[in-house]
C-alpha cells in the first residue's frame, strides 16, 4: 500500500474478469502498440537522410518532421488518459490504432514535407490514445498484484525494447526499401490489433468519470509542449530568448492547471497524487531512468557508427545483448520484489545505470566495443527492474477506475525522460566535442566549421580530404567525441545516484 493517499471515488472498475488464458492473450495484444511507439520513437532518425534527398526540407522543416509527434503526444497524454476513463479505454485504444495506421500510411507516401510534418502531428494525436490505454487496461485486467507486476514488467520490457529495435528494424527497411518504409511499418503491426482487439481486450471505464473539462484539455497541452520544445530548442541552439519564453509559457500554463484542478470539485486529474511521496519519487525513477538508457542510445549509436565503422545494421545487432538482459532484469524484478522491498529493487537498478555509466567511464576513453556492451547489459539490468516497479507503484496508487489518468502520468514521465536524455546529455557531448575537436591546417572554413560541430559533420568532410588530411581529421573528431563520452557519463552516473537516493526515501513508506 501506499502512503496516504488523497480521497478516490470508492466505485470500481467495469472491466469483467477474465480467465488467466484470456488475460495474457490480452497482453499479447496490448504489447502491439506499445512496441510500436517504442520503436517509432528511435526508428526515423534513420531516415532523414533519405527524407532530405526526397523532400528537400528546409533546415527548420526537418526539425519539426522529427519534433511534431512528440510535442502533440507529451501534450495530449494526460487529457488522452482521462478520456479514456470516461469513454472506455478499449474504445479509445481502438480508433487510435485505427488511426494511427491510416495517417502512417499517408506518411510513407507524403508528397512534401509539410505534408509529412501535419502528418507526423497526427500520428502524435493518435498516439497519445494508444499509450495511456494500454497501461491503464493491464491495470484494470490484471488485479493480483504477482500477476500485474509480470504484465507490466513485460509492458516495460516492450518499450525498453522497442527503443532499442528501432535501429535494426531501421537498419534492415532502409537497406532494402525507401525513407516511407519505416513509417508503413504500422500498418501491419496496427492490424491484428484491430482485428483481435475488440475480442480479446475487456472495456474499462470509470463508472462516474469527471466531466470532460476543454480549459483543462488546453491548459495541460499549454504546460507540456512548450516545455518539451524548448528543451529540444536548447539542445539543438543553446539557450535563447525563444525558448526562455517558452518555459515560462509552460510554467505560467502549468500553475494554472493545478490552480483549476484544486478549485473543481471533479477535477481532470488529481494533483493531490503528487503529494503521495510514493507516487512522485516512482514518477522520479520511471523518468531518470528512461533518461539514462535514451541518453546511453544517443551517443552508442553514433560510437558503433562513426568510430567503430559499423554498419547501422551491425550497430542495432550489437545493442541485442542489452535488449535480451532488460527483457530479463524486468521479469526478475517480480520475483525480487517478494524478497525486497520496492524501495529496493528500484533504488538497486538506478545503482546498476551508474555503475552501467561507470564501465563508459573507464573503457569510453579508449573507444572499447567491449566495454560498451558490457556497460548497455549492466544499463538494460537497471531499466528493466526500476521500470517495472516503479510503474507497478504508480498504477496501484491509485483506484483501478482512475488508471487512465495514472498511467498518462506515468507515459509523461517516460516521454519527459526520453526527451530530456537526448537532450541533456546530447548537448553536454555536442559541448565536449566541440571543445576537444582539433581540425588539421589545410581544411576549409566552411568544413572546418562543419567538421567542428558533430562528429557525424567530421566524418562527412573527412571523405572530401586527401588521404593523411582526412586520417588527422578523424582521428581528432573520434578522440573528441570519445572525451564526451566520459564527460556524459560522469554526469550521468551522479545523477542516476541521486535518482537512487530520493527512490530509497520515497519509496519506503511504501509496505
Amino acid at each position: 500500500m501506499s502512503a496516504t493517499a488523497p480521497p478516490t471515488n470508492s466505485t470500481t472498475s467495469t472491466a469483467p474478469t477474465l480467465t488467466v488464458r484470456r488475460r495474457w492473450a490480452a497482453l499479447a495484444v496490448l504489447m502491439l502498440p506499445v512496441i510500436l511507439i517504442a520503436v517509432d520513437n528511435t526508428v526515423l532518425a534513420f531516415a532523414l537522410p533519405g527524407i532530405s534527398a526526397a523532400l528537400a526540407p528546409s533546415g527548420a522543416q526537418l526539425l519539426w518532421i522529427v519534433d511534431a509527434y512528440p510535442l502533440v503526444l507529451a501534450g495530449l497524454l494526460v487529457p488522452m488518459g482521462s478520456l479514456g476513463d470516461a469513454v472506455g479505454r478499449r474504445r479509445l485504444l481502438m480508433i487510435g490504432g485505427l488511426g494511427f495506421a491510416v495517417v502512417s500510411a499517408f506518411a510513407a507516401f507524403a508528397p512534401t514535407a509539410a505534408a509529412l510534418i501535419a502528418a507526423r502531428a497526427a500520428l502524435g494525436f493518435f498516439g497519445a490514445m494508444l499509450m495511456p490505454a494500454t497501461l491503464s487496461i493491464i491495470r484494470n485486467v490484471f488485479t493480483d498484484p504477482t500477476e500485474r507486476r509480470t504484465a507490466i514488467a513485460v509492458w516495460a520490457a516492450g518499450f525498453s525494447g522497442g527503443a532499442a529495435l528501432g535501429p535494426i528494424v531501421g537498419g534492415v527497411l532502409l537497406e532494402h526499401f525507401w525513407w516511407g518504409s519505416v513509417l508503413l511499418l504500422a500498418v501491419p503491426v496496427l492490424v491484428p490489433l484491430l482485428a483481435l482487439g475488440m475480442w480479446l481486450i475487456p472495456e474499462s471505464k470509470d463508472p462516474d468519470p469527471s466531466p470532460i473539462d476543454p480549459l483543462s484539455i488546453v491548459l495541460v497541452m499549454a504546460t507540456m509542449a512548450p516545455i518539451v520544445w524548448a528543451v529540444k530548442e536548447v539542445a539543438y541552439a543553446g539557450v535563447t530568448g525563444t525558448s526562455a519564453a517558452a518555459v515560462l509559457v509552460g510554467v505560467v500554463s502549468g500553475a494554472l492547471f493545478v490552480h483549476r484542478q484544486l478549485r473543481r470539485p471533479r477535477p481532470m486529474l488529481d494533483v493531490r497524487l503528487f503529494t503521495v511521496p510514493a507516487f512522485s519519487g516512482a514518477l522520479a525513477a520511471n523518468l531518470l531512468s528512461v533518461f539514462s538508457l535514451v541518453g546511453f542510445l544517443f551517443f552508442i549509436s553514433q560510437h558503433l557508427q562513426l568510430v567503430s565503422g559499423r554498419s547501422p545494421l551491425e550497430a542495432g545487432l550489437f545493442l541485442l545483448p542489452g535488449l535480451a538482459v532488460t527483457v530479463v532484469a524486468g521479469l526478475a524484478a517480480v520475483w525480487l520484489v517478494r524478497v525486497f522491498t520496492p524501495a529496493t529493487v528500484v533504488s538497486g537498478g538506478l545503482v546498476l545505470n551508474a555503475v552501467g555509466y561507470g564501465v563508459i567511464l573507464v573503457s569510453g576513453q579508449a573507444g572499447s566495443d567491449l566495454g560498451l556492451l558490457i556497460a548497455f547489459a549492466i544499463l538494460g539490468a537497471g531499466v528493466g527492474m526500476a521500470e517495472t516497479i516503479s510503474n507497478d507503484v504508480i498504477l496501484s496508487a491509485v483506484p483501478a477506475h482512475k488508471a487512465g489518468a495514472a498511467s498518462a502520468i506515468s507515459e509523461t514521465a517516460y516521454e519527459g525522460g526520453a526527451v530530456l536524455g537526448t537532450a541533456v546529455l546530447g548537448s553536454v557531448l555536442t559541448a565536449a566535442y566541440r571543445s576537444h575537436v582539433e581540425v588539421p591546417d589545410g581544411v576549409s572554413a566552411a568544413d572546418a566549421t562543419t567538421a567542428g560541430e558533430t562528429l557525424g559533420g567530421a566524418v562527412e568532410v573527412a571523405g572530401t580530404l586527401p588521404g593523411p588530411l582526412a586520417a588527422d581529421l578523424l582521428e581528432s573528431a573520434r578522440s573528441a567525441f570519445d572525451s564526451g563520452v566520459v564527460v556524459t557519463s560522469s554526469i550521468a552516473a551522479v545523477l542516476m545516484l541521486v535518482a537512487a537516493v530520493i527512490a530509497g526515501l520515497t519509496l519506503r513508506q511504501r509496505r
